[in-house]
């Protein structure tokens, strides 16, 4: 399985989208500050994920979401969530 995964800055509040075919060992990753996009801006909470079949649908879902159309899909599925931390 492959994940397109969304994780929001604690510190700042702001998304990083990323994909991986492990989860755990990503989300780890971004919270050691080994992720070279994210190291400074951590810590982080997973706030959604998608799990696909293969690679190649994981990463077209991540590109997708990066933009304008799937930032509104993202803040229209997450929107209980997000009136609860806004």
């Amino acid at each position: 399985m492959f994940y397109t995964y969304v994780l929001q800055s604690i510190k700042n509040g702001r998304w990083y989208t990323g994909y991986t075919n492990d989860l755990r060992k990503r989300f780890n990753q971004h919270n050691e500050n080994k992720s070279r996009y994210t190291n400074k801006r951590g810590p982080y909470k997973l706030i959604y994920y998608e799990a696909c079949l293969n690679e190649e649908d994981a990463r077209s879902r991540e590109l997708y979401l990066k933009t304008g159309m799937g930032k509104r899909y993202l803040k229209n599925r997450l929107k209980r969530f997000l009136s609860l931390t806004g």
